[in-house]
């Protein structure tokens, strides 16, 4: 009787610990909301929602030089998804950039940024999208160029490129900055976008932050520059700009419109401020461009048409409307070294974007039909030259190349 009775008590014991580890394995609520604000602050959303009435589903189309591939299912779905994945795999995809199988992702998932994350914070990103619903899409294969199809070749790149490693905090510096520097080059994943990129790819570190063309547009400086970057900016000014959308120096637009429509303007009033900290502690990562002003003949020409097409919101004298009409003098977009977005802007007209901390709206209709490359041109190099901005020369050709944009 005794052993029978200590056997049920072992039994129960152990039913106990059993019934105690899957009640420890439930994320807390607390943990599944902190994990919805990394998620927002990564916009994991941007890339794996191809679909909105299918948020996370994957299938979102993204273009490389190589070619392109397609962000993969997040949904807790077992057979598309990562619903059959343990924790070390999301960790270690994160991180690490390697699938659960072994294989090895493409740097277009921003693991060489995210291996600076903790793992509490991979974790509390994997309970909240563990409560999404399933959705039974399943991924698409890359379409890469020869060689660039064999993952086997990721190996060589990590080996050259990646440097896996936590965000190291500066003893030196406040907590505000050390936070901001945690989202800014880790989570955010800001240089994927803003860094240039070297022909493999890569990051060119030297250069971290001075800018980069992405999809058409220009993804501006965000170092220290006196005429084309942050310098003039203040913390509340990027604090301001990152929560709804536009302050009294410039409006988002384009890929940057996304990022504040579905993480920036999410973000907690501390969070969006230590990004602005960490910012505009960064000095100028390269000299900016010395640029050789239009002749009289060009800014006469792009003079006649802002003062035919712009000057209703504008100005005479560029001011605008500073956040309904973005100002143009001292525009540090505008003097970008590549004039992409503005170009962009012309030719396809913008529409502001709207953010709870910014509802109102503002339209500039589309020129692509209405004027001629090199009217355009002109009409450019007027605006990127005047008012005390000073910005290179733009071309007829550049304006064509532009109009090919998809």
């Amino acid at each position: 009787m005794r052993t029978i009775l200590a056997g049920l008590a072992v039994g129960l014991a152990l039913c106990s610990a059993v019934a105690g580890a899957a009640l420890a394995a439930e994320p807390s609520p607390e943990l599944i909301a902190y994990g919805k604000t990394l998620v927002e602050a990564g916009d994991c959303a941007g890339c794996h929602t191809a679909d909105p009435a299918k948020p996370f589903a994957g299938g979102k189309r993204i273009d490389m030089p190589f070619g392109a591939i397609y962000a993969p299912n997040l949904t807790p779905d077992r057979d598309n998804g990562i619903g059959a994945w343990a924790d070390a795999d999301f960790t270690r995809a994160l991180r690490y950039g390697v699938a659960p199988d072994g294989s090895n992702y493409y740097p277009a998932f921003p693991y060489p940024y995210f291996t600076k994350m903790t793992k509490d914070d991979t974790l509390a990103i994997r309970a909240y999208l563990g409560t999404l619903a399933p959705v039974a899409s399943r991924n698409k294969p890359p379409e890469l160029r020869w060689p660039f199809g064999y993952r086997g070749l990721m190996r060589i790149w990590n080996a050259m490129y990646f440097k896996p490693g936590l965000f190291e905090p500066d003893q030196s510096q406040s907590a505000t900055w050390n936070r901001g520097g945690y989202l800014v080059t880790g989570l955010g994943h800001c240089g994927a976008c803003h860094t240039p990129k070297n022909y493999f790819g890569a990051d060119k570190l030297a250069q971290a932050f001075a800018g980069n063309e992405i999809g058409g547009w220009y993804a501006p400086r965000l170092d220290g520059a006196p005429r084309t970057g942050l310098k003039s900016w203040s913390v509340e000014d990027i604090a301001e700009y990152l929560q709804s959308g536009r302050n009294a120096k410039s409006h988002a637009d384009g890929l940057m419109a996304e990022v504040v429509v579905n993480s920036t303007s999410k973000m907690s009033d501390a969070d969006a401020r230590a990004i602005a900290v960490y910012l505009k502690g960064l000095p100028p990562a390269r000299r900016e461009t010395i640029v050789t002003p239009p002749d009289d003949a060009e800014m006469k020409a792009g003079q006649a048409v802002y003062a035919k097409l712009c000057i209703a919101c504008h100005e005479a004298d560029g001011t605008g409307a500073p956040r309904i009409y973005p100002p143009l003098p001292a525009n540090a977009l505008l003097q970008s070294v590549n004039p992409s977005s503005t170009l962009r802007i012309i030719l396809d007209g913008a529409l502001t974007v709207t953010t709870p901390r910014a509802p109102n709206t503002g339209e500039m209709p589309a020129y692509a039909k209405q004027l001629s490359d090199g009217e355009i041109a002109a009409v450019t190099n007027y605006i990127r030259n005047s008012w005390g901005n000073s910005g290179p020369l733009v071309t007829p050709a550049q304006v064509a190349k532009a109009r090919k944009q998809p």
